[in-house]
């Protein structure tokens, strides 16, 4: 990780360029835009959503550039005691350096501070790259869903113990 990049917590102001880095990685990908976080409408504004309780969106910022982000989120009809690792994306050229792995940590360690014991994650085949990094920090894949995420395409399902 660049000695310039910082990781810190979502700011308002950040929401335009958050939801061009997610964007712009589904495109990258070909993913899927339909029943995913590409038309969510909460993507547009991260900074609320984020002001829920026991949730937290860490943002990689370098000299003013908005790298990427990753999060922790009580999703709806989860199991008490567990959260979502939710908006995990890195803009292509932050990718290789750390700065995904030093996002996981942070919201690893956010999820233990809250008090979560499980943190499961939804991905797409297209994202297979990160799959294998979530397989690397130990996520399981599950056969299927949890919680009610609302991302319908999603078709890869997983969780890890805290």
């Amino acid at each position: 990780m660049n000695q310039n990049t910082i990781i810190r917590q979502i700011r308002k102001e950040d929401n335009l360029a958050l939801a061009k880095v997610i964007r712009d990685v589904f495109e990258e990908h070909d993913a899927p835009r339909i029943g995913t976080v590409f038309s969510d409408p909460t993507t547009n504004n991260l900074f609320d959503l984020f002001q829920t309780s026991k949730a937290v969106l860490w943002v990689a910022e370098d000299d003013s550039t908005i790298l990427g982000c990753c999060g922790i989120y009580p999703t709806e009809g989860l199991p008490g005691n567990y959260a979502e690792l939710v908006k995990f994306y890195l803009n292509q050229n932050a990718r290789g350096k750390g700065i995904g792995k030093e996002l996981m940590e942070h919201c690893i360690l956010s999820a233990k501070e809250f008090g979560y014991k499980k943190l499961y994650l939804e991905s797409l085949s297209q994202f297979s790259k990160a799959v294998s990094i979530y397989e690397k920090q130990g996520f399981l894949k599950l056969s299927q869903p949890l919680g009610n995420s609302k991302h319908s395409t999603c078709n890869i399902w997983m969780l890890k113990d805290l």
